[in-house]
């Protein structure tokens, strides 16, 4: 019961110190899957978290479209070094036969993006650059569209309906999983001609880009050049920022960061409330230990002890409990978070520092708990310490 508190509050520091690293390497996760390892995105509004509507509103008067013909001029510009593809997303149903998979993700792009994003294709392959130049209605579909419309079949070569629009299956892309709470395996990857001939938007389209890998330019050297294109092409002038937005992975992981930084101090002291209350559980046992060993005090002091030694004793004591309801926390935090990840599937990371923190805080509230009891100890009066029954 002495170090009940103690525990419980370790215990919750770890768990949700696992939670935030977990929702950390997460995040990390689906950013990756989202833009790769080194591409950028360049578009009329992209940014990160949410713009009020005046923001929206002053970009989108400031911002110019980015459209088919900037993706035509950055490659005839910075072609031979930066790799370059449109893309354009909407939400629509498609059918197969006499099945219906209603809010498929359509996303037209160019042949080139595998090389600019990883699109892991499990099965066939993805469409080339004749297929794109001719307009060929051709689809690379996500894993939850296969088992929708080809469970145990091979879907090489099967015929699929956008739009209206027969479509060839000539790729399945690898099983992705969810990102918070959506499925990431409902694209279908069209060319982008097709897709614009399809849905129109043309002219208001992202694009993403990566160095070429024998260019020797690092991602923020391929931004810049785009940047510096871009703006040519828009007749920006110097000292103006961008009429456009960019982004990078850099720029959602510091996002990212920020906002779990702000969880991590509000939630993790919120959860230590716990470790005051067995601080003072602890404070109370020392006070009670030293009103029962009174006549132990005062036969030390009589042989000798000096206050420090009484208050060193006694601070030990104090220290020994709350390390050892710390590392009882640490490892049913430990446990916990273990126990969570294999049950619901969640992503729980066991970081050095919370473990550290946690060990830190616990030490410190022995001390301070046990001071008190201590200094009290201390100075009791031998002789009449003696006397104590």
């Amino acid at each position: 019961m002495t170090l009940l508190g103690v525990i419980v509050g370790v215990a919750s520091v770890i768990l949700v110190g696992a939670a935030i690293d977990g929702l950390g390497a997460y995040a990390e996760q689906i950013t990756s899957k989202a833009f790769g390892t080194n591409s950028f995105l360049i578009a009329q509004l992209a940014s990160v978290g949410r713009l009020s509507a005046r923001q929206r509103m002053d970009k989108l008067k400031y911002n110019r479209q980015v459209g088919k013909d900037e993706v035509k001029y950055l490659r005839t510009v910075a072609g031979e070094d930066i790799l370059f593809s449109s893309y354009q997303t909407k939400v629509a149903d498609v059918r197969c036969d006499n099945q219906t998979f209603e809010a498929a993700q359509i996303i037209g792009v160019s042949y080139i993006m595998p090389e600019i994003r990883d699109i892991p294709v499990a099965f066939g392959r993805f469409f080339v650059a004749t297929e794109e130049e001719r307009h060929k209605h051709v689809a690379v579909i996500g894993d939850d569209i296969r088992m929708a419309f080809f469970p145990g079949r091979d879907p090489l070569g099967k015929i699929i309906k956008i739009s209206g629009s027969e479509f060839t299956v000539v790729g399945v892309v690898e099983h992705q999983g969810s990102a918070f709470g959506q499925s990431q395996d409902t694209p279908i990857y069209i060319p982008s001609p097709v897709f614009q001939s399809l849905f129109g938007g043309g002219q208001n389209l992202a694009i993403f880009g990566r160095a070429q890998p024998a260019s020797g330019l690092t991602m923020s050297g391929a931004l810049d050049d785009t940047r510096a294109a871009l703006r040519s092409h828009f007749h920006t002038k110097p000292g103006k920022e961008d009429n456009f937005d960019n982004l990078t992975p850099d720029s959602v992981r510091s996002f990212t960061d920020s906002i779990l930084s702000v969880i991590a101090a509000v939630v993790v002291p919120v959860t230590s409330i716990s470790l005051l209350v067995g601080g003072i559980v602890i404070m109370n046992i020392m006070l009670v230990s030293v009103t029962e060993r009174t006549r132990e005090i005062g036969v030390r002091k009589s042989l000798g002890a000096r206050k420090a030694d009484i208050m060193l004793q006694f601070l030990t004591e104090s220290l020994m409990l709350s390390l050892a309801g710390g590392a009882i926390g640490v490892a049913t935090g430990a446990v916990l978070a273990f126990l969570i990840s294999a049950v619901a599937g969640a992503t729980l990371a066991i970081t050095t520092p919370y473990v550290v923190v946690s060990i830190l805080v616990s030490s410190i509230v022995g001390i301070v708990s046990g001071w008190y009891p201590a200094r009290r100890a201390a100075s009791l009066d031998p002789v009449e310490a003696l006397r104590a029954e």
